[in-house]
């Protein structure tokens, strides 16, 4: 039998996600939201058309059938098409403009409601809600990218509106707890709105290894820099090196030097005293890798990884670290309710069975891994979402980051990127061979 859908749970996560989405441009003027910030992003504009358009592709004309009236122009399933248009290309498109963007929008959210009572429950696409959740995830996907541009403005950006400072940080026990080898389950076959790339449940066999119970702070990764990391070819990798001196990198994006002992870092328009107790965040692939090496330790594979975030000592396993409830407040720093990454151990009761902490929230955190399919993997519902990026070109970050909405936090969600990417809210956490 089939899951019918979630009628409450689906409309509840659309209307938050759109709300987000909104409280993301209102503030910004017209110019602002066309413009764009930086070549590795879209016109903030851009990205709300993209948002509805999907969702009148697969909220409308997929559950209602070709039939279905369009909300908008004929061209632009070609405009939005984010395969099609990298980001760099985008501003020469002919995207709507941001009031026409939110007319479009409320149209598209209008219909989708409309159709919902009359969706196949039988069909695989709608299955336990699945499409809707997947347009909800996407939008706020999004929204986290919108919040990256807002980033990049520069001395002219402003915070978040909504967001507070996060609670204060605390201990964590030891810096690194034991995960013993053996048999572990990964990935999922429950998880009614997982995506493509989190499937199949599989087992994996691992050796024994230690995970650090926390991410690597601002003020471990001082160290690094201060001792000439950047400047030393031996952290490196061939690839790392090249980008490091192409980009003619000495410290993590929006970091500068104040003074021969101080450091600021710009967020949101602010520039701060360097938080030595918080995640480090703005760092690449390509800078943990060379901070793991100068701290004699690695990065953990993407299994090891959800292992330490979702296994239970003497078998089993868990949706999220800290068991199968739900994400709330106390346990993660997630949805942009603060306004950056939270000090290490701010959380405690999210702390997974093994004691490694904030493993949910505050900064997405790359693995050695490169993006690859599951064994048994099959692609669902198109193949533009996973499979087309399998390969060596992308490195998997896991856990999400303080801007991650909680309905895309869990502990099998799999993103991915560009080894050389920054202006995400990624980070890292450090990893090394058991006995």
């Amino acid at each position: 039998m089939p899951d019918p859908i979630p009628r409450p749970r689906v409309e509840r996560e659309l209307a938050a996600a759109r709300r987000r989405s909104l409280a993301l441009l209102d503030p910004l003027s017209d110019e602002d939201q066309r413009r764009q910030h930086s070549p590795l992003m879209a016109p903030l504009a851009w990205d709300l058309g993209h948002v509805a358009n999907y969702e009148e592709q697969w909220l409308v004309r997929a559950v209602a059938g070709t039939g279905a009236p369009r909300a908008g122009r004929a061209d632009l399933d070609e405009v939005y098409d984010a395969f099609r248009h990298p980001r760099a290309s985008r501003p020469g498109l002919p995207y709507l403009g941001p009031a026409e963007a939110r007319g479009y929008a409320d149209r598209v959210r209008d219909a989708a409601l409309a159709v919902l009572d009359r969706a196949d429950t039988g069909a695989p696409l709608v299955d336990g809600g699945f499409v809707y959740g997947m347009v909800a995830q996407h939008e706020h996907q999004h929204d986290e990218t919108m919040l990256a541009t807002r980033q990049l403005m520069g001395e002219r950006a402003t915070p978040p509106e909504g967001t507070g400072p996060p609670p204060a940080g605390g201990p964590v026990g030891p810096a690194e707890v034991l995960v013993p080898g053996g048999t572990y389950t990964v990935g999922t076959d429950l998880e009614p709105w997982a995506y493509d790339n989190e499937r199949p449940a599989h087992a994996v066999e691992l050796a024994p290894f230690w995970m650090a119970t926390a991410p690597v702070t601002c003020g471990e990764y001082l160290a690094f820099v201060e001792a000439g990391g950047y400047r030393q070819r031996r952290w490196w990798s061939e690839e790392g090196w090249a980008w490091c001196r192409q980009e003619e990198a000495t410290a993590p994006l929006f970091w500068r030097r104040e003074g021969p002992a101080s450091w600021s870092v710009l967020r949101f328009g602010r520039r701060l005293d360097l938080p030595g107790d918080q995640p480090v965040q703005h760092v690449c692939w390509h800078e943990a890798e060379a901070f793991a090496r100068f701290e004699g330790r690695r990065l953990p594979t993407e299994v090891e990884w959800e292992v330490a975030a979702s296994a239970v000592p003497g078998g089993g396993r868990c949706r999220f670290p800290w068991g199968d409830e739900a994400p709330a407040p106390g346990r993660a720093n997630l949805g942009q309710v603060c306004d950056g990454p939270a000090p290490v151990g701010a959380y405690p009761a999210g702390a997974s069975a093994w004691g490694c902490h904030q493993l949910l929230g505050e900064v997405w955190e790359w693995t050695a891994s490169d993006f690859e399919a599951y064994p048994g993997f099959r692609t669902f519902p198109y193949r533009e979402y996973s499979e087309v990026f399998f390969g060596s070109g992308y490195k998997v970050l896991r856990g999400g980051s303080w801007a991650t909405a909680p309905v895309a936090a869990r502990a099998t969600f799999r993103n991915w990127d560009f080894p050389i990417r920054r202006q995400i809210f990624s980070g890292f956490r450090l990893a090394r061979d058991g006995p």
